[in-house]
Order: structure tokens, then sequence, then C-alpha cells
């Protein structure tokens, strides 16, 4: 995935916003929350997204892939695809969309309701 489809992909999300920070990297937010990171290095892009208990245990020993540096430092489960193989352009996108319903699903109801986020997709309550 590259810098422009990172991008375009997390924009197309339901109510995200965009900041570029620490270090010129592009910062994705759900009601002021970060999902998303794309920090972007000499030999190619790395991105990091949180991720379930579950999916940072599989995902943390995948080659390509590790605890985020700093966020998993501080017991966050984060995870950062930063080289090759790592993950499929789809996988990548599905793990940043799981992120982005992950942290909406953690803000307020009162939030969630006005930003029309953290509804399951099929109409159900929120796990």
């Amino acid at each position: 995935m590259t810098q422009e489809e990172f991008n375009v992909f997390c924009a197309s999300l339901p109510a995200t916003t965009h900041v570029v920070q620490w270090g010129d990297s592009d910062v994705w937010k759900v009601g002021g929350k970060v999902f998303a990171i794309g920090g972007w290095r000499e030999d190619g892009p790395a991105f990091v997204f949180k991720v379930s208990e579950i999916a940072y245990e599989v995902l943390s020993d995948m080659p390509g892939l590790r605890p985020a540096p700093y966020l998993a430092s501080r017991g966050m489960k984060w995870i950062q695809h930063y080289a090759a193989p790592g993950l499929s352009d789809a996988e990548l996108r599905a793990h940043i969309e799981r992120s982005h319903d992950i942290v909406a699903r953690g803000l307020p109801k009162k939030v969630q309701r006005a930003l029309g986020v953290g509804i399951a997709r099929d109409g159900a309550q929120p796990i």
C-alpha cells in the first residue's frame, strides 16, 4: 500500500479527520482519537493500527509486523506494518477498518451517535 492509497482509504471511513504530526506522519482520527498512523521512511511506508488482544498476539510475530514502537511499550495493543512480506493490501485495509471500529466503539455513546459511528454495519449494537 502506498502513502496515497493509505490516505485515500482512511479518508473513506466514516467521520474521520486527518492531521500531519509526529515527524510528518499522516495521523487519522475518529472522534478525536487516533485509529491509524502512516509514517514514511526512506525504504517505504510503515503503518500503525489498533488491534484486539487476540489479533495482537497473532500479528506480533508475523514477518514484517511488530508491536508498534512507543504505543505497545506502554501496554497498548497497536501493531506496526513496517516491511515485506507483512500483510496484503486487502488484509491491511481490513485491519485499519477494524481499528477504526475499535476506536469508534470506545467513544462516548453521545459522540458515537453524533458522528454516526460505533454501531455495527449490520445495525447490531456495539460489541
